[in-house]
């Protein structure tokens, strides 16, 4: 059996960046094993050369040439890196190249300025909505609404909850969101407690046998895993949807990033 191919994303920070750019690129040879590793804070030249040994030993180890995706800011260890032999791509250094070229003077390297606290008022309104998510989640604290900058809805399990969490931490949105039951289908038109917040509506859906699925992982061989209930209630919480305008992302394929991304869109700056 070939083994994976080993690669690794290497930051002198998080490593969120090496990370989002490298698994995009890979993303891109489905029929490739890849066996990814993170080296988060890779900040000084002892933990440089750590992480090119540790680089070339699993190169001994697979005989494959790892790949690299680093974001690595200081010369030294990205020298150090550099010279593991493996197939480095320095996401910093090959842009900041360019940009040298055209404003004319080298960059002044800081570890970590893109992702440190910078603007305190920016981090504080993440953490105040990261705040707000966690309060009004899953029905909970409706009074809360009027502050909301949307609210999402959707049947038991459609993503609801880490999507909220997400553009909470993410864009620094307040969003609550709400769960259609099966006691909401036995009236018409959405729940009471919404109406007043149609336009902060947005709607999630997916496949019933994906949902089916999700639900089966928290409750095995249930009425409410069951397909044929999956199946109604996706089918009643769209057409109230539906018939309320509410914009509906459909969440069966798609990352939480993907479905975050796609309601941004439609908000009014």
């Amino acid at each position: 059996m070939t083994p994976a191919r080993p690669v690794f994303f290497v930051s002198d920070h998080t490593g969120i960046t090496a990370e989002i750019i490298g698994k995009s690129l890979l993303s891109q040879f489905p029929d490739e094993a890849f066996a990814p590793a993170s080296l988060p804070f890779i900040d000084s030249m002892e933990k440089a050369n750590i992480a090119a040994q540790q680089i070339r030993e699993a190169w001994k180890t697979t005989s494959l040439k790892p790949f690299v995706y680093s974001t690595l800011t200081d010369p030294g260890a990205r020298a150090a890196l550099d010279a593991c032999g493996a197939l480095v791509m320095d996401i910093y250094g090959h842009f900041l190249g360019m940009m040298v070229g055209e404003i004319g003077y080298p960059p002044e390297p800081l570890r970590g300025r893109f992702h440190g606290m910078g603007d305190n008022s920016d981090y504080h309104r993440r953490i105040n909505a990261v705040n707000f998510a966690l309060a009004a989640d899953d029905g909970l604290s409706t009074e809360k609404y009027e502050r909301a900058d949307l609210i999402l809805v959707g049947v038991s399990r459609s993503g609801k909850t880490p999507t909220s969490l997400y553009m909470a931490m993410q864009y620094g949105l307040s969003v609550a969101n709400y769960p259609l039951t099966p006691e909401n289908f036995e009236q018409p038109g959405l729940p009471r407690v919404l109406l007043p917040y149609v336009k902060k509506l947005h709607g999630l859906t997916l496949l019933p046998e994906r949902l089916a699925s999700i639900r089966s992982e928290r409750r095995p061989n249930s009425s409410y895993a069951a397909l044929e209930t999956c199946k109604r209630e996706l089918s009643l919480a769209e057409k109230m949807m539906n018939d309320a305008g509410v914009p509906i992302v459909n969440s069966s394929h798609r990352s939480v990033e993907e479905i975050a991304s796609l309601i941004k869109q439609t908000l009014k700056s």
